[in-house]
């Protein structure tokens, strides 16, 4: 430092006293002269900065891109501009004058049915839709071969024409030209179907899609009077008519006729509600990430200003206030977060392109990748509060230290006064993060939990490090020389201890609580609820049929159990009176208020359930309508007994009282309503009957080929008898909920993967952080006669214990956390798994060791001399 440069501390101090202007620009000219000379250390505070908000600009820039893309094909998806939805009745004359008033209509019809080979010998599910000339209204079709659809669906030689997905075709194990059943028709399968415009807003589907024209459908004798039919009337608007206005004109129109009303705006509910929870929870990992790696950023500035401990000293000397100081350190720092800002925007923006054509496989939305400032702004804002959150208080620590301490303090273990000014400042960022989080969440409460349990980690992890310190000063001495130097290391003052357990026990526990209930859900879907299901779920049976369905089983299956209800399909259109349209729809349990529900009637009291409060109707009950909802759900509705709720069923509104509340089993994957009615609320209406069948060994290992086989006989044996039947064999069901775990739980742990990853550079930066007190303590050992191999068994030692402790608290808490997650909120049977335990401690040792011995080697290979000349 020259002469002028202290002149310029000594004139700026006496200014500061009026102004803070001048101190803050000479800081700023110290901290760019002082980069000059390079920022060594600083490449895990900047790796924490880069992960952290580039994980959370790359998320939601891929979520807007998605958002976007739905948004943009909102009436390709869609299939129009506004689109009617009925189930298990067709439009009255008025309505269907009433729709094709708006404009040009496509009409549609949708169920699941069983396609079976012409022989009998096979048979698969498949998504049946069936379509009219004008359809599609906007996008199109696309097929192999390339031939127009009425084409593609004519009658020929007697048969039909259909159109299916490759999946069907690989299924039944037959090509385009073969002849297939579908109802009482045989129909020819045409082409291959690479591309169906509007499947998104169809919603869930069971099995792949055919598509033939109506009267095929008509033909086919699927429909019947109660058969689970969806028809859809999408409408194509001229130009400058209001979709949403006509919305609101259609429902004041036809209160009572049921329709489900959907703009383009609206087009695909489910997968956006997907995309915004998904979004919402890996935004949130991006965060844990980016919070753990403020721990690194503490570290890399307390190790950076340990360093730069002559620098300030000297500043000090020199009359430089502790403002001075601190300001100059933190114009650095901040430069250096932007610098890390900086680069984690360009994985943000760069995301989206990468994404784009991998996403376009996946969702059938084309997908523009673009620059979403948005969602960059959210991920800087979160970069540059985490830096300044963690940064405040290791400059807060050096303000007040005095220049003799600094000079004399060889070891870097002297701290300063903590002022209440970098207190309130740094909570009030913390405040800000908090805020920023819940602000941008879809889910509040979600995002409020989250929060609570960031902090409730932190200081649960604080007390564990404490704890572990308190037992090493408590243990007894031992006679190794490496192992009473590890122990002496844990609880010394600047020990790693705090470091090393809060950087590895946030990333281990999660991935310990992930793979268990990964595991659980696994086993439970594999093999528990494969024990305890059923063999087969039969839908559509038709009313005047159950009786010789019954006959038929019992001739098929000897022994069996079958398990029959009537069923229908109703929506919920008030509750308390209140139209469901205008509430505020709760997140749990309001999955019951959106669409169509599955509903039934009954005398007694349906098995698999029981009475938590109410009273259940007498068998002969002709009073007012009565309805037994289910407990837990209306509980979250906030329902009581006395309650009045109206669901729409067959286009008739109708109101009963809640009567009574049920527990409901929906784990074994029995015959399990939300709502079951007294039977005279239905009297005189057409409805099917759902069943469940139960085979004698339908409690073997499924995956036995005896079992296999028996199975399949039984489904042939009643599909060519009731061909109208659809059978849904639980084992198929089941293997698709699997897969559609493994694609969850993979996504979940490339996110907890990149928490784990700050974790290990909070840990590789925590133990740099912590080299220049090693080097001092090594220095002096090696000169009191300690060799080489000593200090590396010692070294070795405490990073094995700290691997060690942090294993096992991250093991206890990963099962705690996956226990409560599993029992109380899945309601399914916890296991631990000792392979997850063993793997964790594994993996911790290795990190803490490995990362411990790649710094160590480095400190022990410091010549004695230059540290011995500054004691």
């Amino acid at each position: 430092m020259t002469a002028i440069d202290a002149g310029h501390i000594t004139r700026s101090e006496g200014a500061s006293e009026r102004s803070l202007g001048p101190t803050l620009k000479l800081a700023w000219r110290f901290a760019l002269r002082e980069m000059r000379g390079g920022l060594s250390g600083f490449v895990i505070f900047l790796s924490c900065i880069t992960l952290g908000v580039g994980a959370i600009a790359a998320v939601n820039s891929v979520a807007a891109m998605m958002s976007d893309g739905i948004a943009r094909e909102g009436k390709t998806i869609l299939g129009g501009d506004l689109r009617f939805q009925l189930v298990q009745r067709q439009l009255t004359p008025d309505e269907a004058a009433y729709i094709d008033s708006l404009g040009t209509v496509s009409e549609s019809a949708a169920l699941r049915s069983m396609v079976r080979l012409s022989d009998g010998s096979d048979q698969a599910l498949a998504e049946v839709k069936a379509v009219d000339s004008a359809y599609p209204l906007y996008g199109s079709v696309e097929t192999e071969p390339d031939i127009a659809l009425s084409t593609l669906f004519e009658e020929r030689n007697g048969h039909y024409g259909a159109i299916a997905a490759q999946e069907l075709y690989d299924r039944l194990g037959v090509e385009p030209g073969a002849i297939v059943r579908l109802g009482n028709i045989q129909i020819e399968l045409t082409g291959v179907i690479t591309r169906e415009p509007d499947i998104l807003s169809d919603g869930f589907v069971f099995g792949p899609r055919l598509m033939l024209s109506r009267a095929a459908l008509d033909a086919s004798g699927l429909v019947q009077p109660g058969s689970l039919v969806e028809y859809d009337w999408k409408v194509r608007l001229p130009a400058g008519q209001n979709a949403e206005t006509l919305k609101e004109e259609a429902n004041e129109r036809f209160p009572t006729a049921g329709f489900r009303l959907r703009t383009a705006e609206d087009a695909a509910p489910s997968l956006q509600r997907n995309i915004d929870r998904f979004s919402q929870f890996l935004t949130l990992v991006g965060l844990t990430a980016l919070i753990v790696g403020g721990v690194g950023v503490a570290n890399a500035v307390r190790a950076y200003l340990d360093g730069k401990r002559p620098v300030i000293a000297t500043f000090k000397s020199l009359g430089a206030s502790g403002r001075l100081v601190v300001f100059v350190y933190l114009f650095q720092i901040m430069t250096l977060a932007a610098v890390g800002v900086v680069i984690g925007l360009v994985l943000g923006v760069v995301a989206p392109f990468v994404t784009a054509r991998f996403l376009e496989s996946v969702i059938p939305v084309a997908a523009e990748a673009s620059f979403y400032p948005g969602a960059l702004l959210i991920a800087a804002l979160f970069g540059f509060l985490t830096a300044a959150t963690f940064a405040l208080l290791p400059l807060g620590a050096t303000r007040d230290i005095a220049a003799t301490a600094l000079f004399r303090d060889a070891g870097g273990t002297a701290r300063g006064r903590l002022r209440w000014t970098y207190i309130g400042l740094t909570g009030l960022l913390t405040v800000a993060i908090a805020g920023l989080a819940v602000f941008m969440a879809r889910d509040k409460d979600v995002a409020l939990i989250f929060l609570g349990g960031t902090a409730a980690a932190f200081v649960i992890l604080r007390l564990v490090a404490t704890g572990i310190m308190a037992v090493a000063r408590r243990a007894p001495r031992v006679s190794s020389t490496p192992l009473r130097l590890a122990i002496g290391n844990i609880h010394r003052p600047g020990a790693l201890t705090p470091s090393v357990v809060l950087s590895l026990g946030l990333g281990l526990t999660l991935l310990v609580t992930l793979a268990i209930i990964d595991y659980d859900l696994r086993r439970e879907v594999g093999t528990g609820l494969a024990s305890r299901a059923p063999n087969f779920f039969f839908v559509d049976i038709q009313n005047n049929e159950i009786d010789r369905f019954r006959t038929a089983v019992e001739e098929a299956a000897p022994g069996s159990t079958l398990n029959a209800v009537p069923m229908l399909r109703g929506r919920i259109t008030h509750l308390k009176g209140e139209d469901v349209a205008t509430m505020e729809i709760p997140a749990e349990g309001g999955w019951v208020l959106r669409g169509d529900r599955g509903i039934t009637y009954s005398p007694t009291v349906p098995d698999n359930s029981s009475l938590t409060a109410g009273e259940w109707w007498p068998e002969n009950y002709s009073g007012e309508p009565l309805v037994s909802f289910a407990a837990e759900e209306g509980g979250e509705l906030g329902l009581k007994v006395g309650d009045s709720l109206t669901v729409n069923v067959l286009g008739r509104s109708i109101t009963a009282k809640i009567a009574n509340f049920r527990a409901i089993e929906w784990e074994n994957l029995s015959i399990n309503f939300v709502m079951v009615f007294s039977p005279n609320t239905f009297a005189g209406a057409p409805h099917a009957w759902l069943a469940t069948l139960s085979l004698p060994d339908g409690q073997a290992d499924r995956s036995d080929a005896a079992v296999e086989t028996r199975e399949k006989e039984v489904v042939n044996r009643i599909t060519n008898a009731f061909p109208a039947v659809t059978t849904v064999r639980v084992k198929d069901a089941l293997d698709a909920v699997n897969g559609l775990i493994a694609q969850l739980a993979l996504a979940i742990r490339v996110a907890a993967a990149v928490a784990l990853v700050a974790s290990v550079l909070v840990l590789a930066g925590a133990l740099a952080a912590g080299n220049r007190a090693r080097i001092h303590d090594a220095v002096v050992l090696k000169t009191l006669g300690a060799t080489r191999v000593t200090l590396i068994r010692a070294f070795a030692t405490e990073y094995m214990l700290l691997g060690l402790a942090t294993g096992i608290f991250a093991v206890a808490a990963g099962a705690i956390a996956s226990w409560f997650v599993v029992d109380f909120i899945m309601t399914l049977p916890w296991v631990f798994d000792w392979t997850v335990a063993l793997t964790t401690l594994l993996v911790s040792l290795l990190l803490t060791v490995g990362f411990g011995l790649a710094g160590t080697w480095r400190v022990l290979g410091q010549k004695a001399a230059p540290v011995l000349r500054n004691l």
